[in-house]
């Protein structure tokens, strides 16, 4: 039988909360009889309860890295029978080894490990629309 991991881990999801804006995040860990259980999103950050915990899906993460870097550089993700692999292919010229790259078993490992790396290397750019534009904001 195949797991699908679907969103982030309780541990994941804490360390993700302490360099993303809560906002971004599409999930809640609630606390249910003593341990976190993962719901559905609330509508507003603020409304979390103190023993609460922002998580997000992998559509949440897929949003948040960033599709170019550098100019040329394009998103590249290959999603295998046995892993995923993540990196930056610059146009003309094949794979940048400049930029991070990562290969993991689920898609959503491969996606929160890039961020921690594009967070690392301040690469990391939050696409958010507005005004029916798309803006970029660096977190």
């Amino acid at each position: 039988m195949t797991t699908i991991k679907s969103f982030t881990s309780l541990e994941q999801s804490k360390k993700l909360a302490e360099i993303l804006p809560l906002e971004t995040a599409d999930m809640v860990y609630t606390m249910v009889n003593g341990y976190h259980t993962p719901f559905v999103r609330i509508e507003k950050a603020n409304e979390l309860d103190k023993d609460d915990v922002c998580a997000w899906t992998l559509a949440a993460l897929l949003e948040i890295i960033p599709k170019h870097i550098k100019g040329y550089n394009v998103l590249r993700i290959d999603i295998g029978d046995n892993d995923t692999s993540i990196w930056y292919y610059e146009v003309g010229c094949g794979v940048n080894n400049d930029l991070p790259d990562v290969t993991k078993e689920y898609t959503i490992d491969a996606c929160y490990e890039m961020i921690l790396k594009l967070h690392e290397h301040n690469l990391l750019w939050l696409w958010r629309k507005s005004n029916a534009l798309y803006q970029k904001m660096e977190l």
